[in-house]
């Protein structure tokens, strides 16, 4: 019963996140289309704002990008050691590293589904983006575009790592919402909310076991790109946990790089102090302070196809 209460929580809090932006980007006005990506309810192509960001992530997050129905993804995402090892691990380039593969196909309009597996605890996951609104050309259009992502994990694990099977199961949800400034500049907002149905506990003076953490932590993350040429663009990120823990709290990230596009290919490579590749393992359990110089070298590699 508390596990279901729990989901039930988590669902409230991201309809009520959901409903209060639109309602506040609602005031600005009426509905428009925005980039090559997805399209809103009412079509005015021709008054949409075209390539908000170049591709589907910045660095560790996702941008308000859905590609247009039928385009296949495939993604490849690798996080190497940190760089404060020195010279013992090659500045982390022959350290632990961290990959991530998936796909990811867009059946209608505007909606984007995929899956992928993660080397750090063997995670599986499975996630959906969806484009409600598009930053319009017109004054009385969206002055933003505002999409939604979320997806749900499975930690594959030998099952000596959890007691239930629903130990293994964590959940993310996002919402995104962008603006582009300029033909060179795009910012983005993210508010999110993350939800693991098991964390770690203890025992206490009085012999109860307590969670270390609380099973919902939210956080934001701002964003922005700029263009310095026809395809490459300079990329900054910072993440900010809000929840607070009663121990673990994790660290905030920031993370800048370069962006190299094609028609069809997307190249990031970058550095920041995020280890892990799933928004909610990052968000949750980010250690790295980097304050202290504990930045690792990352790289995002994104194939697209049109059928």
């Amino acid at each position: 019963m508390k596990k279901i209460n729990l989901h039930l929580k988590t669902f409230r809090l991201t309809i009520v996140t959901c409903i209060i932006t639109l309602l506040m980007a609602g005031m600005n006005g009426s509905i428009a289309q925005d980039n090559t990506g997805a399209k809103p309810a009412v079509t005015q192509k021709k008054k949409a704002i075209k390539n908000s960001f170049e591709g589907l992530y910045i660095l560790d997050n996702q941008t308000v990008m859905v590609p247009i129905k039928g385009t296949f993804e495939m993604d490849i995402q690798h996080r190497f050691g940190i760089v404060s090892n020195g010279y013992k691990d090659l500045y982390g380039l022959t350290g632990g590293s961290n990959i991530r593969i998936g796909f990811g196909y867009a059946p209608i309009e505007n909606l984007m589904v995929g899956f992928g597996l993660t080397t750090e605890r063997k995670q599986w996951d499975v996630n959906a983006k969806y484009a409600f609104f598009h930053q319009s050309k017109t004054k009385d259009g969206w002055p933003v575009s505002i999409s939604y992502f979320a997806n749900a994990v499975m930690d594959s694990r030998s099952k000596d790592n959890f007691v239930n099977f629903g130990d293994r199961f964590s959940f993310f949800n996002q919402l995104i919402v962008a603006r582009k400034v300029t033909d060179k500049l795009s910012l983005q907002v993210a508010p999110s909310l993350s939800h693991f149905n098991n964390v770690e506990g203890y025992v206490n003076s009085k012999g109860e076991i307590k969670n270390k953490m609380k099973n919902d932590h939210f956080a934001i993350a701002f964003s922005g790109r700029y263009r310095i040429t026809t395809k490459t663009e300079v990329l900054v990120n910072y993440d900010q946990p809000l929840t607070h823990h009663l121990t673990d709290n994790p660290h905030p990230n920031i993370s800048f790089g370069l962006e190299m596009t094609t028609s069809s290919h997307t190249f990031q490579v970058y550095a920041g102090n995020y280890k892990g590749i799933l928004p909610q393992s990052n968000n949750f359990y980010n250690q790295n302070d980097y304050t202290k110089g504990q930045f690792l070298v990352g790289f995002n590699i994104t194939r697209l196809w049109n059928f």
